[in-house]
């Protein structure tokens, strides 16, 4: 195993790069500047590149060099001017490099004309991306979308080519009829797969529901972790709930929702959930085919924003964050329920640790953290248990010994604290209930049930 640092010709991008017999590339971020320009074309360029180089290395490429080319005229064939297209072919030759991470959406005929000049395999932003979440995607339905978007972006790029239309299926030259392209066939059987797996998503998409509503039988509210890629979610997962995520830092780390019970303080109990990362210029085909892995913000009462507050560009990350959240439906009514987490605080310098501060103080529902050496995550709790609800309401209820209905319907609706067996039979469980879950358990067991108190929780 080799560790090497490089730097990006003219981009200035320093970075490191592991692997021992990876396939060695190019990293070509295309700087728009006309009017399609993607939405992220406003922020710092240097920036852009560092990313895209991320990606690459996400996916254990050795790059060799990381370039900036400005686009102003989108050409048609090749998006790049002629110029470009020569200048990358020699850095091509120069280097020995396998394969071109354009860091840009191609169309079908362009990258088969870039491949075709540079003598390199090709691959744009949302190949790449896909290539990402084919490594990172482990649950069955989470391999299942990877599969279908792959197979809608391969779709896509079947372009119609000489060889191609020599190769005919069902019958012998112009004597046996018109028969069946190679490209007719390769989308057949595309199309084919890609309506077998829509088929096995329905069956999995259906298994999820039915224990997401098992979960939302269980009286634990649920708390989502989403923010930009590499802003340090995984970790503040791990940190909070003790459990080992992959938390590597690379782009992507998370796809498929991670979930685990973790207490709050005053010992309310929580599902915390961890996502996948958002990105700018995501392809919109790409947020609904994994609209999925999002379900669960969807369906949260408290959004944690994890932010990587020491990122030159925080800002603009974090409108792309609100930018999906909206596309998904999280909507003006729904922002109280979100949390803004500052965190990475432990890599900010004095004077702007400083600022953060102060910036954060004047932003309710704002909190600095540092997953990495957990300062900060008291106050994130405690906000955590205010964004819940200012009260939680504990009960007794007193159960006959053959009502074991009774038992099933407090473990269903609250948060069972303790039971107690008695010589009789009976049973004596202390229960947390919601205020809507309190007034049922009234209706069911009547004078059986006795209010014990009201535990006040940290609010805002």
């Amino acid at each position: 195993m080799t560790t090497r640092g490089k730097r990006g010709a003219g981009g200035g991008v320093d970075f490191q790069i592991e692997g021992k017999a990876a396939t060695r590339a190019i990293v070509l971020h295309v700087d728009r500047r006309d009017r399609n320009a993607p939405p992220s074309s406003d922020r710092a360029v240097e920036a852009r590149l560092e990313e895209a180089v991320g990606l690459a290395l996400a996916i254990d490429l050795e790059v060799e060099e990381a370039i900036i080319a400005p686009v102003t005229a989108p050409k048609p064939a090749t998006l790049l001017g002629s110029g470009k297209v020569e200048e990358i072919a020699e850095r091509v030759k120069a280097t020995e490099a396998e394969l071109v991470v354009v860091n840009a959406q191609l169309s079908p005929i362009q990258q088969r004309n870039l491949e075709k000049d540079w003598g390199a395999k090709v691959l744009d932003r949302t190949g790449l991306i896909l290539e990402i979440f084919g490594r990172r995607a482990s649950t069955r339905e989470g391999t299942l979308q990877v599969e279908l978007a792959h197979l809608q972006y391969q779709k896509s790029r079947l372009v119609r080519s000489w060889t191609h239309l020599e190769r005919q299926r069902g019958g012998f030259g112009f004597l046996g009829g018109p028969g069946e392209s190679q490209l007719e066939a390769d989308r057949r059987l595309i199309q084919e797969r890609i309506s077998r797996i829509e088929r096995q998503l329905e069956s999995v998409v259906k298994t999820r529901a039915l224990h997401r509503k098992g979960r939302a039988r269980v009286p634990y509210p649920v708390v989502a972790l989403v923010g930009y890629t590499n802003a340090g979610k995984s970790t503040l997962f791990n940190r909070l709930s003790g459990a080992e995520v992959f938390a590597k830092d690379l782009l992507f780390a998370t796809l498929d929702p991670t979930m685990r019970v973790i207490a709050l303080p005053h010992g309310r109990k929580i599902i915390l959930s961890d996502t996948v990362g958002f990105i700018s210029d995501l392809p919109t085909s790409l947020i609904a085919a994994f609209r999925a892995t999002l379900e669960e913000v969807l369906s949260a009462d408290v959004i944690l924003h994890v932010r990587d507050i020491a990122h030159e560009d925080s800002e603009a990350q974090a409108e792309d964050v609100n930018r999906v959240l909206e596309e998904l439906g999280i909507d003006e009514l729904r922002r109280a329920q979100i949390i803004e987490v500052w965190n990475k605080l432990d890599l900010l310098p004095p004077e702007e640790r400083a600022a953060r501060e102060a910036q954060a103080l004047r932003r309710p529902g704002t909190v600095l953290v540092s997953a990495v050496t957990g300062e900060g995550l008291g106050p994130l709790l405690e906000l955590i248990e205010g964004r819940l609800g200012a009260e939680d309401t504990i009960y007794e209820v007193m159960l006959d010994p053959e009502d074991g209905q009774g038992q099933a319907w407090l473990h269903d609706r609250g948060e069972v604290l303790s039971r107690r067996n008695f010589e009789d039979g009976r049973i004596l469980m202390k229960v947390r209930l919601t205020a809507d879950k309190a007034g049922q358990a009234q209706a069911r067991f009547g004078t059986a049930m006795k209010l014990l108190g009201q535990k006040k929780v940290a609010a805002e």
